[in-house]
Formats: C-alpha cells, sequence, structure tokens
C-alpha cells in the first residue's frame, strides 16, 4: 500500500511567501554590498582616549583642506561641547569626518543630513558627506552623555 503525503494549500502559500522573502532580501544585500559599495566598517582606528589632548590631530581638531572642494574635519566630542564649535565651508564641499571622545559616549547629528555618528571613546568615528546646500546647519548631540547634553552643540556654515 502506497502513502501519499497531501500538503495543504496554506502550506504552500507560506512555504512561497517565505522562499520569495528570502530570495528578496538576498537580491538587496547584494545589490547593497557589491552595486552600492555598502560594508561593515572595518579597519577601525583606536587611540587611548586619557591621549586624545597629547595626540595629533585631535590635540588641535580643525578643519584641514585636503584638495579643491574637500576637507578633512578633526574633531572632539568632550563633556559639553565639540570641538571645534564652529566650522565654515563652501557649498559643494566634500567633508571627511574624524571624530572621537576622550570621555563618553557622544553622538554627532547634522539634521537635514544622513550624518549621524556614534562617538565611542578609544575609537576614531569616521564619515564622509557632501555638502550641497548652503545654510548653516546645526551640531548636535544625539547620545545622552550627562547633565549639560543639552547644550552640547556646535555650528557648521556653508557658504
Amino acid at each position: 500500500m502506497e502513502h501519499r503525503h497531501h500538503m495543504p494549500r496554506y502550506e504552500k502559500i507560506w512555504l512561497t511567501i517565505g522562499a520569495a522573502s528570502l530570495v528578496v532580501f538576498l537580491v538587496i544585500l547584494g545589490v547593497m554590498a557589491f552595486g552600492m559599495g555598502l560594508d561593515a566598517p572595518g579597519h577601525m582606528q583606536t587611540i587611548a582616549p586619557a591621549e586624545v589632548a597629547a595626540t595629533p590631530p585631535f590635540n588641535k581638531p580643525a578643519l584641514q583642506q585636503r584638495a579643491p572642494g574637500e576637507y578633512d574635519l578633526f574633531m572632539v566630542g568632550q563633556i559639553f561641547a565639540f570641538n571645534p564649535g564652529e566650522i565654515q565651508v563652501p557649498a559643494g564641499s566634500k567633508i571627511h569626518f574624524h571624530i572621537t571622545s576622550p570621555d563618553v559616549v557622544h553622538g554627532l547629528l547634522i539634521p537635514g543630513t544622513n550624518v549621524n555618528m556614534m562617538i565611542v571613546p578609544g575609537h576614531v568615528t569616521e564619515f564622509t558627506y557632501t555638502f550641497k546646500q548652503s545654510g548653516d546647519y546645526p551640531l548636535l548631540c544625539n547620545e545622552y552623555c550627562g547633565m549639560g547634553h543639552h547644550l552640547m552643540m556646535g555650528r557648521l556654515h556653508v557658504t
């Protein structure tokens, strides 16, 4: 006597939906990884938190021109300020942010852009963004860092 296994229709439908979702996820992952060049962070630069104030270039945080229209911005986020706190660049500038903290975890958020960085003591966080629109952009700490957290802000002037 032969037994046939019959799969109910609703199980076939859900198996198909699950398999299709997996295929869509893998296609999106492939497009992001290979087509858009997105990758997990690697080769993270580290710095001793106690040595930030004595370690170049963070001992003199500043905006440095790398090429025409391209800048390196070395910043320190510390209780309760960004250093430098006021930055000015021409519109269309590409800024390579390099930021660290000697004390606690901070954040750097620039509203209206996709600049949203976590600043972790012992690590140098890096991000690149091109500021195409002129205007004044606030630099905000978006990670609670203590009683004066609400005072931690700066300004980026794009002219």
